[in-house]
């Protein structure tokens, strides 16, 4: 396994996109250097790009995050995260009846802004679902888990509905040896327990990449070769830029580690074009 300076690698490509967690940031917060590189990447011209599975926040709330983590010059238009993927499927797929969601109700308010009403899984009674159009796994947040997640597998047995999960992640870090469910991970057990496929937004699937490149692209001309995408996980962000047909750089400062990376490359067939121990040298 070959490591290499993410700054030379960098240094061949017009625009970078870069995943958010385990990349920028940790469960610590900024990773420490991160800013200098983000400076060193403008000042080579470089254009970035956010791309986060985060649906829980919108680009102004993510952007504010960055900003108070000390990154002051992220803008909203750099970001694209998977909520906005899913915000725009349920603006042209639903247009009547109630939003059912289990998450929070700030990342409802975000994601659910088609002019519907919304509601959370706790208040739906199962008795009466004539209204109730389609449901929203949002994040891992603001529900119980037991009765709400029980409640979800018996909504959908007693109706069927288009699922949405706006974050296909199935985990996430919570200190340097631990992780905790996330959306994705929950979604995945009811789709295996019901023998449902729900619709996915985030890496890998395309959406995001295709919304960023199409955006470069309205004010510039720019080839997929031109592009590089770094992330820390092999089945997300990886994968997802080895689909769309972009290079990609997989760091070890996040989900995968030195000692567990070449074992995981073989093991999934995800082949980076790069590995990085991080983003800062």
């Amino acid at each position: 396994m070959r490591i290499q300076s993410f700054f030379s690698i960098a240094e061949q490509f017009k625009v970078v996109f870069l995943d958010s967690y385990g990349v920028l940031k940790n469960y610590n917060g900024l990773i420490h250097g991160v800013r200098q590189t983000i400076e060193f990447l403008r000042s080579r011209n470089i254009i970035i790009r956010i791309l986060t599975n985060d649906a829980s926040r919108s680009q102004q709330q993510q952007a504010e995050s960055f900003h108070r983590l000390g990154l002051h010059d992220i803008q909203e238009y750099e970001i694209v995260t998977s909520g906005m993927m899913a915000r725009q499927f349920l603006e042209q797929k639903i247009t009547s009846g109630k939003i059912a969601y289990l998450g929070t109700e700030n990342s409802a308010h975000y994601i659910l802004q088609s002019g519907l009403e919304h509601i959370p899984v706790c208040d739906i009674d199962l008795l009466k679902l004539d209204d109730i159009s389609a449901l929203v796994f949002l994040d891992d947040e603001g529900f119980d888990w037991n009765t709400d997640i029980n409640k979800t597998v018996n909504l959908l047995r007693h109706k069927n509905l288009p699922v949405i999960v706006a974050n296909s992640d199935k985990f996430y870090p919570v200190s340097r040896n631990d992780v905790a469910v996330a959306t994705g991970g929950i979604a995945k057990l009811i789709e295996s327990m019901l023998n449902r496929k729900f619709i996915h937004f985030g890496k890998p699937d395309s959406q995001m990449f295709i919304y960023a490149y199409d955006e470069l692209n309205t004010t510039g001309s720019y080839n997929r070769n031109e592009i590089l995408m770094v992330g820390d996980t092999l089945q997300a962000d990886i994968l997802g830029g080895n689909k769309f047909g972009v290079k990609t750089t997989l760091v070890l400062s996040g989900n995968t580690s030195r000692e567990d990376a070449p074992l995981q490359i073989r093991s999934s067939g995800i082949i980076p074009d790069y590995i990085c121990e991080s983003i800062l040298t």
